[in-house]
């Protein structure tokens, strides 16, 4: 397809600051870029602060052939509409927009259905590339092509969205806050209150208690569960896992002879309504299977394995044992109906985000922000672009 300018807006290319990851593994460069005009059905965002999520590291360090460089990562963000491309009528310039790696066309029959909130036209992929057009609005100041990242790359001062990724949100809400609903914490609180949709008076079981598992604790606290067991090896989350309504904690590494499924077995009397495995361990999807209550117990998977791995699972436990196990992609919520949820339920003061928010910092400190995750010191590190 030829690329032109937005010929309906007259917008022209940006020059702005974006920090590029060129070589896996290796700290992020700050340096100037182009980012071109829309193209039709597309946005361009001036991104007001973004936050930094365990996925964007994981493909940080990627190498070949999954680790496509020079390429901008981030996907948790808030902005402002700068300019619209052609055939753009959900937003304008000047709106508040949170961008999101789901797409939300409202035209599919996915998106039509209350089914899922997988969308047909755009499937979830790990693209490099724009969604619609199939290639990149970011070039380097010498011509080279930089690559995209989940459609969104919000480590950058300005960013090229399609508007199927695009959510229109009140300007009162903090940017600091409404980022957290691109993916983290919208994933953990969707995944209790839509895919799992855990009953008032129910037994949840977490296994791993990152920004991700606290997250589902958090959902549960909301739809109302009266025990939420987190199961982590690191006995220092514990403290603040209460924080996020966790009601009991179990350190999966001090069980001495019994594996993680027998104790909860044994604690909740045969098992949680509700498992969540928050980790991305395919071991750990087979001890939530093993203890989740035979009849109507759920397995929710929202952790993220290695490609091809494969997970196992004794054929009679799922014929016999009436258990259900299923995956959770951003927490089962439709973008743009369910996050203005979120969003009234943060202003009602029922949803707390502020707990997961640890750390603030400045654009040009950005691989501070992945020394922290990465040694376990923040949930969720919030950058600001102007600081």
């Amino acid at each position: 397809m030829e690329e032109k300018p937005s010929a309906a807006t007259g917008l022209q290319p940006i020059r702005c600051k974006a920090a590029v990851c060129r070589k896996p593994g290796e700290p992020l460069v700050i340096e100037e870029i182009s980012v071109a005009p829309p193209m039709a059905r597309e946005v361009r965002i001036r991104i007001i602060c973004t936050s930094l999520c365990h996925t964007d590291i994981s493909v940080w360090k990627l190498k070949d052939p999954l680790g496509i460089v020079p390429r901008i990562l981030g996907h948790e963000a808030f902005g402002v509409v700068e300019g619209v491309g052609e055939d753009v009528n959900e937003v304008k310039e000047g709106d508040t927009v949170i961008p999101t790696f789901m797409a939300d066309c409202g035209d599919c029959e996915d998106c039509l259905s209350n089914n899922s909130n997988l969308c047909s036209k755009f499937p979830f992929s790990m693209s490099s590339v724009m969604p619609r057009h199939g290639t990149s609005r970011f070039t380097d100041l010498n011509g080279e092509v930089i690559h995209h990242f989940l459609y969104v790359s919000s480590f950058s001062e300005y960013t090229v969205v399609d508007v199927a990724y695009v959510i229109k949100v009140d300007p009162a809400i903090p940017p600091n806050r409404a980022c957290l609903l691109s993916c983290g914490v919208a994933t953990g609180v969707g995944a209790a209150w839509k895919t799992a949709n855990v009953k008032k008076g129910s037994t949840v079981a977490i296994f791993g208690l990152g920004s991700i598992g606290l997250a589902v604790a958090e959902g549960a606290r909301l739809c109302g569960a009266s025990r939420i067991i987190g199961i982590d090896i690191n006995p220092d989350k514990f403290e603040v896992a209460k924080k996020f309504g966790v009601t009991e904690l179990l350190n999966s590494g001090r069980l001495e002879d019994k594996s993680v499924s027998q104790v909860i077995n044994e604690m909740t009397g045969g098992g949680a309504d509700y498992c969540f495995e928050c980790v991305g361990m395919a071991s750990l999807v087979q001890e939530a299977f093993a203890c989740c209550r035979q009849g109507w117990g759920k397995t929710i998977v929202l952790g993220v394995e290695k490609p091809g791995a494969i997970l196992s699972l004794n054929f009679f436990d799922i014929l016999l044992r009436g258990k259900t196990i299923m995956g959770s992609l951003y927490g089962g919520l439709k973008p743009k109906s369910d996050i203005h949820t979120l969003i009234k339920w943060y202003t009602e003061k029922k949803l707390e985000l502020d707990k997961f928010v640890t750390h603030e910092i400045g654009f040009g400190d950005i691989n501070e922000a992945f020394d922290l995750l990465i040694e376990g010191k923040c949930l969720r590190c919030v950058i600001w672009m102007n600081k």
